[in-house]
């Protein structure tokens, strides 16, 4: 049976390390100066060189020659399998005999924090008052979990992930060596992958050179089941155009692929993670990336994916990249004939019997509210006789105000409810919707209510909200029941089974 490539290429002395210069040059100082501690602590990722150092550290301060064959005097232990304070235990009483060759007794504890609480202790005794020919190497993953009294009788190396660059180099060195034809994107896909860990980087290359006589890029992607760099484009697209029948038909061509939603959403946070740093994102381009990193832990990864790329596409790209709210000290300053208008529709809303009619047409200003750009018109209507248009104008900026109120705390509301086209008639605003599932996502009592609330508040009196579809004449009021779905949104609710989205 032909050894692993991480265990062929496994480093036998300190030149030979890669990528932690800053702890062979302190060792091999320490060496030739014939200062060996009592103990060290080895700490870092996994795959950085830690056992590998460990091993020949054993080897160097016994002046021995590094062999894959197990010594007397170098005891390996896995912390994981002997935990228990009864194995550290046994551990201190053979500390005690002294070295059978060698010139000193090496323990080498492996993950050493999986020890117990009790094992901790009685280990702690052995490293305060060691025999003189015992050195113990311990080495960790987490360091955060051993206590600081083992720590501080510890000379601590700090392993770092190997560069890209270093590990790209020596992917090559061992492919040219195995005479592996890989080509040079996807090496360096392989060491990304890696994260600066030369086990799993060297490990994956392993596994790559059976699956095909020449590997390229496309062959590591499939390896590892990352989707292609141009579907996770394409998907970025279909968020920003808001295009919720292609992020869906997008995603099942990946399900259909065999591509998971984890990898789907990592490769998506890469990408705009990438927009991030550019600076070519928006502000809801935060957001979905804090949606994206639930993904891989979700109890469904599907349709949490789904959910957060359908929720993203409601947020509209150009109100992203507006402050949430106008100061009033921003706001634009408003034409001289324009405060006048304000001030007598303020004096006539305290004229009983006059107030539903001026606010009907002018809802009041407030210090928050994003001014809307004044109609073009050379002879504006202010009566309460006025003509359609101007009425029409007066529901559009009542209605972004609404928006504005509940945008903070129901930002997938406001998502929908943007997208509908207001109508006030007296104590009445009629929404006209373009798709039948918005339709019904606002008849929901509880979104229904919202809306209502929100608009009489801003509005000072009681409105009313009824719902159409612009396709049909007559108007679909709230508690309508069985609206008929439009495709192809409609095909969203049957993805989550029927669940609601707000």
């Amino acid at each position: 049976m032909g050894k692993a490539l991480y265990r062929k290429y496994r480093s036998r002395s300190l030149e030979e390390i890669v990528g932690q210069e800053h702890i062979v040059d302190t060792l091999r100082s320490a060496l030739k100066s014939d200062r060996v501690s009592h103990a060290y602590l080895l700490t870092g990722p996994r795959g950085t060189g830690k056992t590998s150092i460990a091993r020949i550290l054993a080897h160097e301060i016994n002046g021995l020659e590094y062999t894959d064959e197990p010594h007397l005097d170098i005891i390996e232990i896995d912390a994981a399998s002997n935990r228990r304070i009864d194995e550290i235990r046994d551990l201190r009483e053979r500390v005690a005999t002294a070295p059978a060759s060698a010139k000193y007794k090496v323990y080498i504890i492996d993950e050493v924090h999986m020890l117990t609480k009790e094992a901790f202790n009685a280990l702690l005794k052995t490293l305060e008052e060691p025999p003189a020919h015992v050195v113990f190497i311990l080495a960790t993953t987490e360091a955060h979990k051993l206590p600081e009294t083992i720590i501080s009788r510890t000379q601590r190396y700090s392993f770092q992930p190997v560069a890209l660059d270093k590990v790209v180099a020596h992917l090559q060195s061992i492919a040219k060596q195995e005479k592996i034809a890989i080509s040079d994107d996807a090496l360096q896909l392989i060491a990304e992958h890696g994260e600066g860990s030369f086990r799993d980087s060297i490990s994956l290359l392993d596994q790559a050179s059976t699956s095909a006589n020449q590997v390229g890029l496309a062959e590591i992607e499939q390896l590892l089941g990352r989707p292609p760099a141009e579907s996770i484009a394409s998907l970025e697209t279909a968020v920003s155009k808001q295009d919720a029948a292609e992020i869906l038909s997008l995603l099942t061509g990946l399900y259909a692929q065999g591509f998971e939603a984890a990898m789907i959403a990592v490769q998506l946070s890469k990408l705009l993670r990438s927009r991030v740093i550019d600076k070519s994102a928006s502000p809801a381009t935060l957001a979905l990336l804090r949606q994206l990193l639930a993904v891989p832990g979700a109890h469904n990864p599907r349709h949490m994916l789904e959910l957060c790329l359908l929720e993203a596409s409601f947020v509209p790209a150009e109100s992203a990249l507006q402050p949430r709210i106008q100061p009033a000290a921003e706001t634009k300053p408003a034409s001289a004939k324009k405060q006048n208008e304000v001030k007598t529709a303020s004096v006539e809303n305290d004229i009983p019997g006059e107030k539903a009619a001026s606010n009907s047409l002018k809802p009041q200003p407030t210090e928050t509210a994003v001014e809307q750009p004044e109609p073009i018109s050379e002879k504006p209507d202010t009566s309460a006789d006025s003509a359609s248009p101007t009425r029409d104008f007066s529901a559009e900026e009542l209605w972004q105000e609404v928006l504005q109120d509940i945008k903070q705390k129901y930002n997938t509301l406001y998502g929908i409810a943007r997208m509908a086209k207001p109508r006030l008639e007296a104590d009445t605003m009629s929404l006209e919707m373009k798709f039948a599932f918005h339709l019904k996502r606002l008849s929901e009592a509880r979104n229904h209510k919202i809306l209502s609330d929100a608009l009489s508040k801003r509005r000072g009196q009681e409105t009313a909200i009824k719902l159409h579809l612009k396709e049909k004449d007559e108007l679909r009021v709230e508690d309508d029941a069985n609206p008929t779905e439009s495709s192809p949104l409609s095909t969203i609710s049957n993805i989550f089974g029927g669940a609601e989205l707000i």
